[in-house]
């Protein structure tokens, strides 16, 4: 299909820095292309505006347009990056250094307000939707790793060994400094973030390392995020590192490897969400606690995790080094028999002993085999023995629970359109 190129100056659409790497070479852009394709691909009504770099004046993504991420995009911090309603923004392929990725850095902005009717969609360039779409239809759940994913980093605070106020966000060189995140603002502000759907991502940046669904840094209360949903990442759906953000209504369907995991003393609240594991995922939950001295508390609360039989891995939940937190109205069913909620190590048990991590109700379908609910819950410290662990948990049969996700929240999505969960 004949494509027609034009090319504008940095002035006229984005303007962009070298700050970006390509195995250490820096890369200079000095003008962006836009690539209308002609009828038959994305369309004359629908160009396809390919952007790469930085981001460094406030800009405006439509939906009446499809944006081509081209390895990292970063918003600069001071920067406000608004995306319409309905607007979808493709992931090119590529790994390492090449991996694409919208990187919004501390003290810049997102806002990225979809709405039911009209999500902001995330996905891959192989993937077929087109404007005025909310799917494609030559990909699925099973297509992953096709691009990057969506980071957002913020001045919160974190736990980091060393007691540093800051990092480096995993995959990002640590010489750009637009990958750093942490601070002392707990109430910091990245913008709002509201009915967004992510999907096919997860390209590999490093061995045995790819990019989350959504990665969130640091990132404070002043944040809004909600209604969002990641499909078919090769990594983990939502991953917390520390930052105080609360979110509600998440789904992650079908990671490759945890739907919602939590790292360095993250403080927030993570409200009505499901997860759905798909045929390569891990656990439903991964929680580790502070790597320094400071430390938080998380609360998880009104989820519904769907398991199945399928899966090698496939577990409910794991909590290791020395997590910190409480995890309640917990509705779970599909697992399999050798499914299990863990205690990782001496540490974690310590903290549960302690009062430091604690578990409310727990509403479990039991698989074939299991005779009762405490079974599901597991110590496997070392040294250190815990009592009644799994006894907040009751067995129930399907469609008698009383807890776990308002999953009417998440008819809106693809994993619902798409995958006939039937919410």
């Amino acid at each position: 299909m004949k494509k027609i190129l034009l090319t504008t100056l940095v002035a006229s659409l984005l303007v962009f820095t070298s700050c970006f790497k390509d195995d250490d070479t820096p890369i200079i852009i000095e003008e962006t292309t836009i690539i209308i394709n002609d009828p038959g691909t994305v369309g004359e009504d629908c160009p396809l505006i390919a952007v790469t770099g930085a981001i460094t004046s406030n800009t405006t993504w439509t939906a009446d347009n499809i944006y081509q991420l081209n390895q990292k995009v970063v918003v600069s911090e001071g920067i406000t990056l608004t995306i319409n309603p309905g607007t979808i923004i493709k992931g090119s392929p590529g790994t390492g250094s090449l991996a694409s990725a919208l990187i919004v850095a501390r003290g810049a902005t997102l806002d990225a307000q979809g709405t039911a009717d009209q999500p902001i969609i995330f996905t891959s360039t192989s993937d077929n939707i087109t404007c005025g779409q909310t799917a494609g239809t030559n990909l699925d759940e099973n297509d992953r790793g096709l691009w990057g994913g969506l980071i957002v980093l913020g001045y919160a605070p974190c736990s980091f060994s060393g007691d540093i106020t800051e990092a480096q966000i995993e995959g990002i060189p640590a010489d750009d400094t637009f990958g750093l995140y942490g601070g002392t603002d707990a109430a910091d502000n990245s913008g709002s973030l509201q009915y967004i759907s992510i999907r096919h991502g997860g390209a590999l940046i490093g061995e045995g390392n790819e990019i989350n669904g959504l990665t969130l840094g640091g990132v404070g209360t002043g944040t809004l995020i909600n209604n969002i949903e990641v499909v078919a990442n090769v990594d983990d759906g939502v991953e917390f590192f520390g930052g105080t953000v609360n979110t509600t209504n998440l789904l992650v369907w079908a990671q490759g490897d945890d739907a919602l995991d939590i790292d360095q003393a993250y403080s927030g609240t993570i409200d009505n969400a499901v997860v759905v594991l798909g045929d390569f995922s891990d656990h439903a939950f991964e929680v580790d606690g502070p790597e320094g001295s400071a430390t938080g508390s998380f609360t998880l609360q009104n989820i519904t995790i769907i398991g199945n039989t399928t899966t090698d891995n496939g577990e409910y939940a794991d909590y290791r080094s020395n997590a910190m937190g409480t995890t309640n109205n917990i509705y779970a069913y599909g697992f399999k028999d050798s499914s299990d909620i863990e205690l990782d190590n001496d540490g974690v048990a310590t903290n549960y002993n302690d009062g430091l991590l604690t578990f409310g109700a727990w509403q479990i379908v039991l698989p074939a085999g299991v005779a009762n609910v405490t079974d599901v819950f597991v110590n496997k410290a070392e040294t250190v023995t815990v009592t009644g662990f799994g006894s907040t948990a009751t067995a129930v049969t399907q469609g008698t629970q009383t807890i776990g996700a308002s999953t009417s929240n998440f008819s809106w999505t693809y994993a619902n359109t798409a995958g006939g969960l039937g919410f």
